[in-house]
């Protein structure tokens, strides 16, 4: 995917607990999850509806040197709220 139009990015840094805000989580460790993996937030935004397309093979630029993968999903709401209802999906979809 080349352009990002109307698509909104979100790494797994964005509701990983155990990073700090300056390390890039954009959620209150309340709503983030403990290490999430790119294979759960890419069903949990499958089950929200948000038409994911993953993209494995990418890097946060802040851990450059760290494959965590991104998704894309579509915008409809601000990335943080989207983010929020990930990491509340994840949260079910584990159990807790």
């Amino acid at each position: 995917m080349m352009k990002d139009d109307g698509r909104l990015v979100i790494w797994p840094a964005y509701l990983d607990k155990e990073r700090t805000r300056a390390e890039g989580r954009i959620i209150s460790k309340k709503s983030a999850v403990s290490k999430p993996e790119f294979d759960e937030i890419f069903k949990a935004a499958q089950v929200l509806g948000l038409a994911p397309f993953p993209e494995s093979d990418k890097s946060y630029p802040k851990s450059w040197w760290e494959k965590s993968g991104r998704i894309m999903i579509d915008n409809t709401e601000a990335k943080t709220a989207s983010a929020r209802k990930i990491a509340a999906e994840i949260k079910k979809i584990r159990g807790n």
